[in-house]
Parts: structure tokens; C-alpha cells; sequence
């Protein structure tokens, strides 16, 4: 049976997203509006006030015919204004049996209905030269003509019987409603998963919209990130941009809690309230509990752990008044050279990826939060930052399918409710569904139509709130300006934008690309009943606003002596011999009582905290043990410390003396090397060239290698034949890397061949 293509024509503000939409949904087939098809450099111009040439348009409807042409079971009604007979002509090309529906309506009519459009303005000069543009439907083509003056419910049946008798006449093309026609794969259906509304929360979300103004409307689409906890901050950014969602600089968990408590009182809304709890409740504010990270969590056949992890993080932020985590991240870790995920993911395999992310999920969903999921389509293939530039998943369609694609569908299936989109462009996924698309024409997710819409929510079948990761990241910033970018991408399928650069700008700019038509009436309700959807879906509609962050005892979860006792089992689990290919273990105060300390970090970052503070732990845990502890200074820290003339030769040469396993009987190497968005990759950085810290006493005395932070550090200590990975700077990992290489307990964490970094030598 061949499917039923329509195309929905007419000039501007003759109602082709309403009745469109309203005959797609009698005939229960998909609706699409084609300007969502339009290229980027399409939307720029759109967006700039600049007309479109014919040459712009040849492409476009070339896109909107292929996209009838691929229509699934049953068919398709796009919207798509086809003035000309040649740009009909063109769709055909694509589509031959498309049926072409036009609205007409007379100039007054016209005039009438577009000055009653609320944000769009339609200068009559404009409307003018539509109508001189307009080529009516002639005799050889195949479609229906509507006068548009009639109510809404009389123009739509006038469509649908004359497109039934179009059909008549060609009885090749299924008939309206016939079997095999499917639900419509972009509507938002707030009564399924991952929403599950009922009839009152689904009426709470359509009466909100409908007494919204076009500003509200607006300033819901963008999460603010609180950089300031003041009241006349938050009164600032409510009142000037009616704001959907916050997230917020972390601080003493009592500061926070009153900040979102002033912040919900102060909404007509209620407010998504996001944390980043990546790794339990610490990074969600200054006191919270660090569990683990994602690695360790992949890191002990006990999928437990992340169970253990989100349930911590649920509470802890609940606690809080935080009600939707950025978490769990199911990138996987395929590229050892990728340091943006190498501890922030469970592993680089779609099996542990999924089995853990589903554990962390089940959880933190304990408590009242919903989940974001990220990095769609997928970091960890490039080994670039998308903080810092645009990455790429460059994997086939294919293989694509086989390891994300598996990972997506089963967090969909699993219930997620959202999902973060990467700044991260996916080449051969993109011309799986836009056959042709040049490198040029490569955009990151965020931006790409065929990534959203085509994949995210046809082929995985999505019906969740989608957000873009941070819109500062140069991955973003980097494709388009940011007048045009801002409207891209909630026009290309996004749901929410995460942080304003500048509030007042970014917001112009997406009011503009509405006005404008790069956010189109369509695609602007559908984001607002997914965001309002998910907020009922949380029950925030029911609460009072002093129900909607708890009381001031309920801190008394974070960093209870309970969540450390499960930071201090996890780490005892996890704590991971890579290799000791020399035999050096135990190490003891009995059979090596002097040991030399070195500390490896990447310098300070951008927190400002000293990279070497860690090393305070590291002694006093050796010390408690009973080793006798010196600790190595660079020349910097020397010269810090008030000494002169200090150089790095002079440090390497005081060093790296003969009598050194005279001094020492063992060498402990503490890493812990930072700097998370601030470069591409991160490796170690050592203080100066031939650093007399790099391991050259391996030959001297027993060493032992412990990072307490990233896993490929062997590519650049492949001497040291004793490896120890402690996945965290915290007291209680530290502790028992300590104990392990004692002896005092045995190791039990597990590592993947990451943590060799494909060259032979990091296993001798």
C-alpha cells in the first residue's frame, strides 16, 4: 500500500502549521513543518531579515521532497509555503504522488489574520509580494483548494474531503485513516512515558501555556545558571526573563538551599532546579558526600556501586531542593586519549555503560528527580574537549547504532526523562539522513535537525525534554554567530537552552527567531509542553511554593557519617592494581620504613583550589600507617618557600644522587592532574624538562605509582613497574590505596585496556 503525502501551501498567515496539524492528527499521520528542513545558512539568513534566493531554495525543497519520499507507514503533512509551480515541481521530483492542499484566503482575510498573530509581524509590503509570487494550483497537478474565511472546523473538513477524493482518484494511494497509518512520531504525548500525566496535569500544562505571555513563553525555554545568590540577582532574572530552570554555583549546602527556596518563592512557574551530582552529592554544593566517579563505579563487578552513587546523589540533593540532575553520563570511553569522560564515564564498552547508568538511574530515582542523560550522540570517540572546540563521533551509521544507538534506546526504554545534547557532531550519522552533506555542512548535535529530529526522536522514538549542554562551550560557539545559533537550536529539535551568555542578548535573540520564523509556532509549543510536562511529571504544579524545597533540618543528610561509611566501602572496592610487574608489593614500614613522596597535578585550574593540597592527605595517611615521609619540592616551591636561586637543574641535581637508595628505601608517585575544560586533553605536566620528580628512581628503589585521578597516566610513566589507580583524591580513597599496598587488605577493582594506552611498554 503506498503511503498518503501532503504538502499544506499558501502565503504567510494562511494557517498551515494549524490546519496542518489538525489534519495530520485526523488522519493520524505525522506532521512536519518544513521550515524546520531549511540549512543552517537558510536559518542565518531568516534570521537576519535577509529574503531567501531561489538558490537557497533549490536544497531546501529538495530536503522537504525526500523527506515525503521517506515518510514512514501511512505517510506524511508538511508544511511548506510552494508558491511557484517550479518549486512544487521540485518537491515532485522527491515525491511524485504528493498532494498539494492550498489555504487561500483574500488579501483582507490574509491582512486580518496576520496582524491577529501574536509576536509575528507581517509588514503589507510583504504579504503584497506573496500574493504576487502565489502561482495557483493548475489543472496537471494533484491537489485541494480550502477557503480559509470559514471557521477552523469547517476549513479542516473541506481539506479532508477533498483530499479523500484527490485519493479516490488515484487509487494507488492508501485512503485516510487506512490500516498501517502510525501515531504521529514528533507529537509530544504528555499521557506516556517518560511524562505519564494524567488528565489534570495534562489540562495544568496546556491552561499554563495558553496564559502565558509571548515573553514567558520565551524565557522558559532558557536555564538560567545562578552566579550570584543575592535576592535583587534572582529578582533580576525572574522578572526580566521568566527563566524555566536554574542551576547554580555550589556553596555551603544552607546557603544553597535558602538560594532555591527564595528562587521558587519568586517564580509564578515552579522551577526545574538542576545539580550536577556526577558523583553523589559532591559538586552539587561544598559539603556534599563524593561517592565515586562514573569509572569507579565501572570499575568492581558490583553494579551496586552505582546504585549506591545515585541513591546518595537523590537524597542528598532532594535535600537540597533540587529536583533534576545532569547525570548519568553514558558516553562511552573508547579513545584512552579522550581525558572529558576518562573518569566521568563507566567504561568503554555499551554493556557496562548501560548496566551501570541503568543502576545509577534506578537510584537517585528513589528521591524526587529526574534525570538528564548525556552527552548525546556520544563523547569518547574523539579525544577532544567540546568545552574547548567542536568534537566528533566519527563511527559509521551503522556501528553508531550498534554502540550509542544500543545505549540510547535502552535508557529511553528504561524510562530516562531527558536528555543532554553534546556539542559533538556525528559525520556519517548525519548523512545517514542527509545523503550528500558536505564536511562544511557538518554541525554539532545541538544545531543538526537530522541528529534531533530524524534520530532522536523517529528511529529511537524519544518523547522526553531535550536541552543542550552548556552554550558557552566553543563547540557550540564556534559553528555560528550567537544571534543565529541561539534560535538554531531550539528550532533544530531542542527542548531548553543551558545558560545565558549575556541574558539580555540571548534572549533578543531567541524572541527574534521566533518573530522571525526560525522557531516556528510548532516547534516553540512543543518545547513548552515537554518542559511544562516534565515539572507536572515531578508534581511541582501540586506543591505549595513553601513545599517546594524542604525544611532547613533536612541538610542534615549531606556529608552524614552514614554516606561517607559508603564513599569509604566503595573506594575500598574499587581501589585497582594495574600492574606489578616487579614484584614490589607489599610495601611496609617494616620492610621499608623511609619512603620519598612526590606529587604530580596539572597546576591549578579554574576552581583555584592548590592542586597539591591533596599531598597533606597523602602524608598523614603514610605517616598514621608508620613510614617516615620526605616529601619532594620542585624549584618553584622551593623558591616559594624562600629559598634562592633555585632552578631545575639545581633540584635535579641535589636529587638524583648516587646515595639515593641510601636515603630512601621506596618511592611513592601521588597523581592527581586536573584541569577539566581547559584543554583539549590532559596529561601530565611535569614541573620543568627532565623534572627530577619523573620516575627515573625506578631503577633505585621499589616505586609505586598511584593516580588518584585520570587512567592514562602509563603513557607517560611507562618505567614504573608498580601501578595503582585510586579514582579519587578523597580521604577515604587515599586510605585505602594506602592499606592495599600494605597488604593489609586485598585489591579489588577491575581497569579495561585504557589503561595502557595501546603501546607495549606501559605492561612491562
Amino acid at each position: 500500500m503506498n503511503k498518503i503525502r501532503i504538502v499544506v501551501m499558501g502565503v504567510s498567515g494562511c494557517g498551515k502549521t494549524t490546519i496542518g496539524d489538525l489534519v495530520a492528527r485526523d488522519l493520524g499521520v505525522p506532521f512536519l513543518d518544513g521550515d524546520s528542513l531549511h540549512p543552517v545558512e537558510n536559518v542565518a539568513k531568516m534570521a537576519a531579515g535577509t529574503p531567501l534566493t531561489d538558490e537557497d531554495r533549490w536544497p531546501w525543497l529538495a530536503t522537504v521532497g525526500r523527506e515525503l519520499a521517506a515518510a514512514g507507514d501511512g505517510g506524511l503533512v508538511l508544511a511548506c509555503s510552494a508558491l511557484r509551480r517550479s518549486y512544487r515541481d521540485a518537491i515532485r521530483a522527491q515525491a511524485p504522488d504528493t498532494i498539494f492542499l492550498h489555504l487561500h484566503g483574500s488579501k483582507e482575510v490574509l491582512k486580518a489574520r496576520t496582524e491577529g498573530r501574536t509576536g509575528h509581524f507581517m509588514p503589507p509590503a510583504l504579504l503584497d509580494s506573496q500574493l504576487a509570487t502565489l502561482e495557483p494550483l493548475q489543472q496537471d497537478e494533484r491537489g485541494v483548494v480550502v477557503d480559509i474565511a470559514a471557521p477552523v472546523a469547517d476549513v479542516v473538513a473541506g481539506a479532508l474531503k477533498g483530499i479523500a477524493a484527490v485519493v479516490r482518484s488515484n487509487p494507488g494511494v492508501s485512503s485516510p485513516g487506512a490500516a498501517g497509518t502510525r501515531p504521529r512520531q514528533f507529537d509530544v504525548d504528555l499521557a506516556a512515558a517518560p511524562f505519564n500525566l494524567d488528565g489534570d496535569a495534562v489540562a495544568w500544562v496546556e491552561g499554563t501555556i495558553g496564559a502565558m505571555t509571548l515573553e514567558e513563553k520565551i524565557g522558559q525555554l532558557f536555564i538560567n545558571h545562578n552566579n550570584d545568590y543575592s535576592p535583587g540577582y534572582l529578582d533580576a532574572v525572574l522578572e526580566n526573563y521568566h527563566v524555566g530552570g536554574m542551576r547554580y554555583r555550589p556553596g555551603p549546602s544552607a546557603a544553597v538551599q535558602e538560594h532555591i527556596r527564595y528562587a521558587q518563592s519568586r517564580s509564578r512557574i515552579p522551577l526545574l532546579i538542576a545539580s550536577n551530582p556526577e558523583m553523589g552529592g559532591a559538586g552539587s554544593c561544598d559539603d556534599g558526600t563524593f561517592v565515586c566517579t562514573h569509572l569507579q563505579a565501572g570499575s568492581h563487578p558490583d553494579k551496586g556501586i552505582a546504585r549506591q552513587m545515585g541513591r546518595v546523589a537523590g537524597v542528598e540533593t532532594a535535600a537540597l531542593g533540587c529536583n533534576w540532575a545532569f547525570a548519568p553520563i553514558v558516553d562511552i570511553h573508547y579513545n584512552w586519549r579522550n581525558t572529558v569522560i576518562s573518569t566521568r564515564s563507566f567504561g568503554n564498552t555499551p554493556e557496562v555503560v548501560v548496566e551501570r547508568a541503568k543502576e545509577y538511574f534506578d537510584g537517585i530515582s528513589e528521591s524526587p528527580t529526574a534525570c538528564a542523560i548525556k552527552h548525546f550522540p556520544g563523547d569518547g570517540v574523539d579525544e577532544r574537549d567540546q568545552h574547548v572546540v567542536t568534537s566528533y563521533n566519527t563511527l559509521s551509521y551503522e556501528e553508531w547504532d550498534r554502540t550509542y544507538g544500543h545505549v540510547y534506546r535502552e535508557m529511553i526504554a528504561h524510562g530516562v526523562q531527558s536528555i543532554m545534547v553534546g556539542h559533538i557532531g556525528a559525520p556519517e550519522v548525519s548523512r545517514h539522513f542527509r545523503p550528500g552533506l558536505s564536511d562544511a555542512e557538518i554541525l554539532p548535535a545541538t544545531l543538526s535537525p537530522e541528529l534531533l529530529q530524524d534520530l532522536l526522536r523517529g528511529e529511537l522514538g524519544f518523547n522526553g525534554l531535550v536541552l543542550t549542554d552548556a552554550s558557552q562551550m566553543v563547540g557550540l560557539t564556534q559553528a555560528m554567530r550567537r544571534k543565529d545559533l541561539v534560535p538554531a537550536t531550539i528550532a533544530a529539535g531542542c527542548d531548553m537552552f543551558l545558560f545565558f551568555r549575556n541574558p539580555a542578548e540571548d534572549f533578543q535573540y531567541m524572541l527574534d527567531g521566533y518573530k522571525s520564523g526560525v522557531i516556528t509556532e510548532q516547534r516553540l509549543h512543543e518545547a513548552l509542553r515537554r518542559i511544562l510536562g516534565l515539572k507536572a511529571s515531578l508534581g511541582l504544579h501540586l506543591k505549595s511554593l513553601d513545599e517546594l524545597v524542604p525544611p532547613a533540618g533536612a541538610l542534615a543528610v549531606i556529608g552524614s557519617a552514614e554516606h561517607r561509611a559508603v564513599a569509604g566501602q566503595i573506594a575500598d572496592k574499587t581501589v585497582t592494581l594495574v600492574k606489578d610487574t616487579a614484584g614490589n608489593l607489599p610495601i611496609t614500614p617494616a620492610t621499608h620504613p623511609r619512603v620519598r613522596l612526590y606529587g604530580i597535578s596539572g597546576g591549578a585550574d579554574f576552581t583555584r583550589a592548590d592542586p597539591l593540597a591533596y599531598l597533606d592527605v597523602v602524608k598523614e595517611e603514610l605517616e598514621a600507617a608508620g613510614f617516615e615521609v620526605s616529601l619532594f619540592r620542585t624549584a618553584e616551591q622551593r623558591e616559594a618557600a624562600g629559598e634562592a636561586g633555585m632552578n631545575f637543574m639545581r633540584v635535579l641535581a641535589e636529587e638524583a644522587t648516587g646515595d639515593y637508595a641510601e636515603k630512601y628505601d621506596a618511592a611513592f608517585v601521588f597523581a592527581n592532574v586536573k584541569g577539566f575544560a581547559q584543554e583539549a586533553a590532559i596529561r601530565i605536566k611535569w614541573s620543568s624538562p627532565m623534572a627530577a620528580e619523573i620516575p627515573w628512581y625506578v631503577t633505585e628503589v621499589p616505586t609505586v605509582f598511584v593516580s588518584l585521578n585520570q587512567p592514562n597516566h602509563l603513557i607517560d610513566v611507562p618505567m614504573v613497574r608498580t601501578a595503582v589507580h585510586a579514582h579519587a583524591g578523597s580521604r577515604e580513597a587515599i586510605r585505602a590505596a594506602v592499606e592495599k599496598i600494605q597488604g593489609k587488605s586485598e585489591f579489588q577493582g577491575t581497569f579495561n585496556e585504557n589503561v595502557f594506552c595501546g603501546s607495549f611498554d606501559t605492561r612491562l
